[in-house]
């Protein structure tokens, strides 16, 4: 095909590629932490489904780009209370903030039941957590991050060839690299935490964008990064003094019994 031959296309080719995966680090998180309360043998065959079912998503938004570009066009007006001023309302506006208010709900939940101790026992928690509940929830989240991942993608290439070519290798990388991540979360608890707390976070930014307000996602992602190397300092620390702290319990032990 002549696009593939110009130069250009392939700088957005990699370009769109790398902007996918960062926006889909969110998305693994999200499926990391709901499939990891399934049981063992059903987690590999969630997160596989749930990135399948993220492409298809993305791969069908795509194929109805001039949807998705109209679909910032307000719908109707909403007269806010004090003012005179009118506040539109579109179908981005309203899927944004709900799933804003989903991200916002789900990570609340989990956060309460992993304090509550609802996770320890594995038996009540996890017997009705079922595949296809965990499906739903990853399907209404997906066209969530697809209208983001999409509405960077009319402003980084202009062919939808290139955007379904980086749509798909960004999701290969993701699979890739999913299991690794949902195991690394998974089992470390405070890390849990923090991605719990990162998702709260982009709950609130997808509210916030649904109410016009732009936050820049660099603030974001490093705000992120950041909290993720202090934990990651701060498990190396743990590693060292845990030897020293049983060695001390070892020596207070005997002394005790005499």
């Amino acid at each position: 095909m002549e696009i593939f031959a110009n130069p250009d296309t392939w700088i957005s080719l990699l370009t769109l590629t790398f902007m996918e995966v960062v926006l889909g680090i969110d998305n693994i998180v999200f499926i990391s932490i709901v499939v990891g309360r399934l049981p063992q043998e059903e987690q590999g065959k969630g997160r596989v489904i749930g990135l399948g079912l993220a492409l298809v998503f993305r791969v069908i938004l795509l194929l109805f780009i001039s949807w998705i570009v109209g679909a910032s066009a307000p719908l109707f007006n909403v007269n806010l209370p004090f003012t005179e001023e009118e506040f539109p309302v579109s179908w981005r506006d309203i899927i944004l903030f709900g799933g804003g208010l989903f991200l916002l709900a789900k990570s609340t939940t989990e956060i309460h039941g992993k304090l509550e101790g609802e996770e320890e026992g594995h038996g009540n928690a996890k017997a009705q957590v079922t595949l296809s509940k965990v499906l739903v929830q990853i399907v209404l989240i997906d066209i969530v991050f697809s209208f983001d991942s999409i509405l960077t993608a009319v402003g980084l290439a202009e062919e939808v060839i290139i955007m379904i070519i980086a749509v798909v290798f960004a999701m290969i990388i993701m699979l890739i690299f999913a299991k690794a991540v949902s195991d690394f979360v998974n089992k470390h608890p405070t890390v849990k935490m923090l991605a719990l707390s990162f998702l709260i976070l982009i709950g609130v930014m997808l509210i916030v964008e649904a109410l016009h307000q732009h936050i820049p996602k660099g603030y974001i992602y490093f705000a992120m990064f950041f909290s993720l190397m202090v934990e990651v300092l701060n498990m190396q620390l743990r590693k060292k003094t845990e030897p020293v702290r049983l060695r001390e319990d070892q020596i207070k032990e005997p002394m005790n019994d005499e």
